[in-house]
């Protein structure tokens, strides 16, 4: 038997003695932009929540005022039923007449009152459909930002773990897309 040393060196040594190769400069690139990437996505991802929730909200506010509008029709209708009885009152022999006249002219302005608060909470109720509507818009910008992003960050891993660099130019390109729809969104676009 000999009596030479034999040593194993694993990467991990190599690369403390042989200083830092062109590869572990170009991981580290992209661990900083995975890091970048993560931050913007939290930040589009908690914007797409944001514009959703404040979406259902109008969206609830429209169903609050047609509610609101649906009751005024029925009082409405209530008030027409009476109108019609006053009405009928009128022609039955032996009845009050001026009774049932004044009657069917006060439930004919009562009803032009209450026809007029139904139209305007028709009126809300469109207006917070059309809010909803356009945050929605937003929000499926916000969502498509923060889906980029994410395919953006998978790409880096998978660019890391293959070591091929051309591969960024996907992660980039991501990226790219990703901050085109936040823009879109932000300028309500």
């Amino acid at each position: 038997m000999s009596e030479e040393e034999f040593e194993v060196r694993g990467p991990h040594e190599e690369a403390l003695e042989g200083g830092e190769s062109e590869w572990d400069s170009f991981s580290s690139k992209i661990a900083v932009t995975t890091a970048i990437l993560a931050t913007l996505g939290a930040f589009f991802s908690y914007q797409a929540g944001s514009t959703q929730n404040e979406a259902a909200m109008f969206k609830n506010d429209a169903a609050i005022k047609k509610t609101e509008a649906a009751d005024q029709w029925s009082f409405y209708e209530s008030k027409s039923n009476k109108q019609n009885l006053a009405e009928i009152a009128l022609v039955l022999p032996n009845a009050d007449h001026d009774k049932y006249a004044k009657a069917v002219e006060r439930y004919d302005g009562e009803k032009k009152g209450i026809k007029k608060v139904a139209e305007g909470l028709e009126v809300e109720s469109k207006e917070f459909d059309a809010k909803s509507e356009a945050i929605m818009h937003v929000h499926h910008r916000w969502a498509l930002a923060m889906t980029f992003i994410q395919i953006a960050i998978s790409l880096a891993a998978i660019t890391l773990l293959t070591r091929k660099k051309s591969l960024f130019i996907g992660v980039a390109g991501m990226a790219c897309g990703g901050l085109v729809f936040a823009i879109l969104a932000l300028l309500h676009i």
